[in-house]
C-alpha cells in the first residue's frame, strides 16, 4: 500500500474560506481504502509553509499532492511546472526573487497528469495540464517539494492541483466569478489516488 501526503491552504485575502480544504474536507467523508492518506492544512505564509513542508517530506511519502484555489478558474488545472521564483501579490515583477539562490530554474512534475487529465474528462470532469502556476506560494510549493525531494533523495513524486472555487464561495460575490462543486473536485481527487495506487502496484 502506497502513502500519500495531500496538503490545502488556509483562507487568504477577501476568501472566508479556501477551496482547497473545502475540498479535501469532502474528500475525507469518503476515504479510498488505499493509499494510505495523510491530509495537511497548510498557512499561506512562504516561511511558515516552507518549513512545515520540509518536516512532512522527512515522512518519506510516496507520492505528495498539494490543492490550491484559482479564482477565476473554471478547470480542474493539474500544475506541471514549477519555477525558482516567488513574491508576493501585491510587489512588481521586478522584486520577485529566487525561491532558492543557487536551486535550478524549474521542476517539472514526473507524475502522468496528462493520463489524469483525459482519465478526468472521460469521467465528465473539467480538467487540464497547465503549465504555470503562478509566482506566489503555490508555484512555490510545487517547485520546493521538488527541491527537498532532490536534495533529500526521496522516492516521491508530487504534483499541484488548483481548482476553482467552491459555490458557498462565490454566493455573495458581486461578479460573475467560475465555481466547481467541492463533490466534483472530491470525486476528481479519487480517480487520481485510485491511478496512484495502480501506479504502486506496478
Amino acid at each position: 500500500m502506497g502513502s500519500v501526503l495531500i496538503t490545502a491552504f488556509e483562507p487568504y485575502d477577501r476568501w472566508k474560506s479556501n477551496s482547497s480544504w473545502l475540498t479535501l474536507v469532502e474528500l475525507t467523508r469518503d476515504l479510498p481504502r488505499e493509499p494510505k492518506l495523510t491530509t495537511r492544512l497548510y498557512p499561506v505564509d512562504f516561511t511558515a509553509a516552507r518549513d512545515k513542508l520540509q518536516r512532512d517530506l522527512l515522512a518519506g511519502y510516496d507520492h505528495v499532492l498539494h490543492l490550491g484555489q484559482a479564482p477565476g478558474a473554471c478547470r480542474i488545472r493539474l500544475e506541471a511546472i514549477g519555477l525558482n521564483v516567488g513574491g508576493r501579490s501585491h510587489l512588481p515583477p521586478e522584486d520577485f526573487r529566487p525561491l532558492i539562490t543557487d536551486g535550478p530554474v524549474a521542476y517539472r512534475s514526473a507524475l502522468p497528469l496528462a493520463e489524469w487529465a483525459h482519465k478526468l474528462r472521460s469521467a465528465g470532469y473539467p480538467a487540464q495540464v497547465s503549465y504555470h502556476a503562478g509566482t506566489y506560494l503555490c508555484n512555490a510549493l510545487l517547485y520546493l517539494t521538488h527541491y527537498f525531494i532532490d536534495r533529500q533523495k526521496l522516492p516521491t513524486q508530487a504534483a499541484f492541483i488548483h481548482l476553482p472555487l467552491a459555490p458557498s464561495q462565490v454566493i455573495g460575490d458581486r461578479d460573475e466569478v467560475p465555481s466547481l462543486p467541492t463533490s466534483i473536485g472530491a470525486a476528481a481527487l479519487r480517480i487520481i489516488l485510485e491511478n496512484l495506487g495502480k501506479q504502486k502496484d506496478e
